[in-house]
């Protein structure tokens, strides 16, 4: 009987393979430390952000009628409701009146005064849910008559901007009111639509006709809330209010969408953090096929004897794939245990900034699209590798220290990876509300991983090149970038792509505050004005301008309203470019005008003669026109008091919001709504010491007008932008956590050769300080090679942003990048040096009695 071949002592099958890998891993997880960190790393920042998104947004879903205020909202602008609208409701429910409006609040003796968003309420608010006010106390009984004086409930920068406290008096307009409370949380404060510039002053409705603001063409918002019986079809009541009331020109909104612009906001927010969650797991990725080289470049004698003892290459692929997969759950595991843990802690730190309560908990959808992600990315990544090694012949693996071996694996192994990269790109863009959005940042993160591929080969060929340097120092550094075996590309990708994202929201955050605060227009207006009444024109004109200090005065006719049809068309149907469907949220700011406007930008058509009193024409801003995809000659329809009014499209223009001055969207030509009611806006310029007398004088004289002075409300902006900001930079500190981790993971990796190239050099007689020295460049020269690509490709990537997809002006601010390079060479010095250290504690007879 012929002895048994090597083969047959390797029997097919998974048992094998499983019994093997299991032996393997008794050894521990020394080596897999950084694999498991990036890959829960990532998982954990995908799975707390979906988890997050999900319990606000469930919130929304669940509080929604507190949140509206009702079953359904109907808003109006002006007039408010008919007699025969509000009988009709009454009619169909139990109904609750409320009118939202700016106004200036202001202590009795003139002293001090704020910019207010006043809401006047009946005795039925709220339907649902309750105001609560500091230290208990009901809302009704805090806003009554009582004693002959109205009452009034504020929130605290009331207080803090007046000085006033509670029992104090406060006017607004031609009333006075006592404070009674302060208001800790108003139910449907979220579902208001309109952009707050300030604090909440809350009154009661029948009050409101002591305080001569609801005047002809003032700016009020009229709520009508409904609480609608139990059972009640909500799509049937639409209809049928629709069919009765045609023309009323009102808005309405039902408790299943009761905050849009809240929830779009979550939303686009959850789709941003979760491609920075993303960028970071494909980052960790890098570091998963890292640690994989380096745990099979630690068992390449292992496998060598496997395949010198007749192991099949299958085999040696099934172990390792094996013990991969196994590790890889545990680092999901890790992950979903902190994304799950992770939401209870960021929910506390979001209770009071959010205007609605998030229902934190675990979500499974939201866990299961991490542990997936987490899955393909470790796939992904540690395929190439493993099928290289099962190629790989034993005699080369024997040889790997000295001279690494080549070559890549077979076509079926190369065809699954790119099935598991597909498969992360299709799920990136197939969970994303947003996937066009999501499709680019695919395809921007397949085109950012070539470029740092491209620019590791180009440095590492451009090394091979320079040439024999005189400097022994700086030629091994050199030398170092190029040899077998080189970390140059694992630190160039590693880091490189958490620079960049740094690098770009950067660049972005800078070009924001320089286009809200450092680039205001030197003629820009100290004041806006509202809500001044056609009669009051004149001697407002004459008081301001008498102001030592005050000067260009420029006031329009001022109305609102919403796009209604175009070209016959409803106007939600008839939009052809979702990106500008912005245009019908909310309403428009319309004004008539004889001349164009200064500082003009004509795109399609010319403007009507000065004496024109022909048909309606109007101007649109560009956002309209593409919007509907509509120029010069389109009808547009615009709802203006109820009214539908049909207008030609006569002229298309690009608006410059940055000059601060006033600018309408839709401008109509004289001769149509002359006779309309309406009020006036004005802006005026002023010297810094002349504010405070405008502001003062105004009031005094013309209380039902509303001064916002722009400093203000950009530094409102500002704050805004600046928490945001915040928020944007923690996050992608995520993804800079995460290259640092790679990094590690290389270092780590190299570690068997640093130490074999430190014990070489110094048998050949060089210091300790000669072999730090040369490292050290080599790691200062990675890091300053990584930070000048991060920063090209940041750059790009913020202008292309900036330019492309939001149409802003672009500056260059090399501080941000010159800040980045030196974060960058920082770290990778850091890493290098500890790695050196360490090698060269490493004694040198074991290693070259083994070798």
């Amino acid at each position: 009987m012929p002895a048994p071949t090597a083969v047959s002592r390797f029997p097919a099958g998974l048992g094998l393979a499983f019994r093997l890998a299991r032996r393997e891993l008794r050894g521990g997880l020394k080596g897999f430390r950084i694999f498991l960190a990036c890959l829960a790393l990532g998982v954990a920042a995908v799975a707390a952000v979906q988890s997050v998104s999900d319990g606000i947004l469930d919130g929304l879903r669940s509080d929604g009628r507190a949140i509206l205020g009702g079953d359904l909202a109907l808003r109006k602008i002006y007039s408010g409701f008919a007699p025969e609208e509000t009988a009709h409701l009454t009619a169909s429910g139990r109904l609750s009146m409320q009118a939202e409006l700016r106004a200036m609040a202001r202590k009795p003796d003139e002293t001090a005064s704020s910019l207010v968003e006043l809401k006047a309420v009946d005795g039925v608010y709220p339907l649902y849910g309750s105001v609560s006010l500091r230290g208990g106390g009901d809302l009704h009984d805090a806003i009554a008559l009582r004693d002959g004086q109205w009452g009034a409930v504020v929130e605290d920068t009331v207080l803090d901007r007046t000085g006033l406290k509670v029992g104090d008096s406060i006017r607004v307009g031609e009333a006075s009111f006592a404070i009674r409370g302060v208001i800790e949380r108003e139910p449907d404060r979220a579902a208001s639509g309109t952009f707050s510039l300030g604090p909440r002053l809350m009154v009661s409705l029948d009050s409101m006709a002591e305080s001569g603001l609801f005047q002809p063409g003032s700016l009020v918002y009229w709520n009508a809330k409904l609480a609608l019986p139990a059972g009640t079809d909500l799509d049937a009541w639409q209809k049928a209010l629709h069919d009765r009331f045609p023309d009323a020109g009102w808005r309405v909104r039902d408790f299943t969408n009761a905050s849009p612009q809240i929830a779009r906001f979550i939303e686009r927010m959850t789709l941003f953090l979760t491609l920075v969650g993303l960028t970071a797991l494909l980052v960790g990725g890098v570091g998963v096929g890292n640690a994989v080289r380096s745990h099979l470049d630690q068992r390449a004698g292992t496998v060598a004897t496997l395949k010198c003892l007749g192991a099949p290459g299958n085999l040696v692929f099934q172990v390792y794939l094996i013990q991969i997969l196994a590790l890889a759950g545990i680092g999901i595991v890790i992950g979903l245990a902190v994304g799950a843990a992770a939401p209870l802690l960021i929910g506390r730190a979001l209770e009071g900034l959010l205007p609605v309560t998030a229902r934190i908990g675990v979500y499974p959808g939201a866990l299961l699209i991490a542990a997936v992600f987490g899955l393909l990315t470790a796939l992904t990544f540690s395929l190439w590798p493993l099928g290289r090694a099962r190629e790989v012949p034993a005699a080369a693996l024997f040889r790997d220290v000295v001279a690494p071996a080549a070559g890549r694996p077979r076509a079926s192994y190369i065809a699954a990876m790119v099935a598991a990269a597909l498969a992360l790109a299709g799920l990136a863009v197939l969970s994303a509300d947003n996937r066009v959005f999501a499709a680019a940042f695919v395809g921007g993160s397949i085109a950012t991983f070539a470029a740092f591929r491209a620019a590791a080969w180009l440095v590492t060929r451009g090394a091979a090149r320079v040439g024999r340097l005189r400097e022994p120092g700086l030629r091994l550094a050199v030398a170092n970038l190029h040899r077998p075996g080189n970390p140059t590309g694992s630190v160039v990708l590693s880091l490189g792509l958490g620079l960049t994202v740094l690098v770009a929201i950067a660049l972005i955050e800078g070009n924001f505050s320089r286009r809200v605060t450092e680039t205001l227009p030197t003629d820009a207006p100290s004041f806006f004005f509202i809500d001044i009444q056609p009669d009051q024109l004149q001697p407002f004109r004459d008081t301001v301008l008498a102001i030592p200090g005050a000067h260009d005065l420029q006031a329009v006719p001022s109305l609102r309203g919403r796009i209604a049809t175009v070209n016959g068309v409803e106007a939600e149907q008839a939009v052809v470019d979702k990106e500008h469907a912005w245009v019908l949220n909310g309403d428009r700011g319309i004004t008539y005008a004889a001349d164009a406007p200064a500082r003009s930008t004509i795109i399609a058509g010319s403007w009507w003669a000065p004496d024109y009193r022909g048909k309606p024409l109007v101007a649109i801003d560009d956002n309209i026109a593409k919007a509907f995809g509509i120029g010069p000659g389109a009808k547009l329809g615009i709802n203006i008091l109820g009214r539908n009014l049909e207008a030609e499209v006569a002229v298309v223009r690009d608006i410059d919001f940055t000059t601060m001055r006033l600018n309408f969207t839709i401008v109509f030509s004289p001769g149509l709504l002359e006779g309309a009611p309406q009020t006036w806006l004005a802006t005026v310029q002023s010297t810094p010491e002349a504010e405070a007398a405008i502001q003062r004088t105004v009031l005094n004289r013309f209380s039902n007008v509303t001064s916002i002075r722009v400093k203000d409300a950009l530094d409102t902006v500002g704050t805004m932008l600046g928490h945001i900001g915040t928020a944007v930079r923690l996050t992608a500190a995520i993804t800079l956590v995460a290259g640092t981790l790679v990094l590690a993971g290389a270092v780590a990796a190299g570690h068997r050769r640093r130490v074999y190239d430190a014990v070489v050099l110094k048998v050949l007689g060089a210091t300790r300080r000669d072999v730090l020295r040369a490292f050290l460049l080599e790691y200062g020269l990675l890091g300053l090679i990584t930070a000048a690509i991060a920063g090209a490709i940041g750059t790009l990537t913020a202008w292309a942003v900036l330019t492309q997809v939001m149409s802003w002006e672009w500056t260059f601010l090399p501080s941000a990048v010159l800040s980045t390079a030196l974060l960058c060479t920082t770290i990778t010095l850091a890493f290098g040096f500890a790695g050196t250290w360490r090698a060269l504690g490493q004694p040198a007879a074991p290693l070259l009695r083994n070798d």
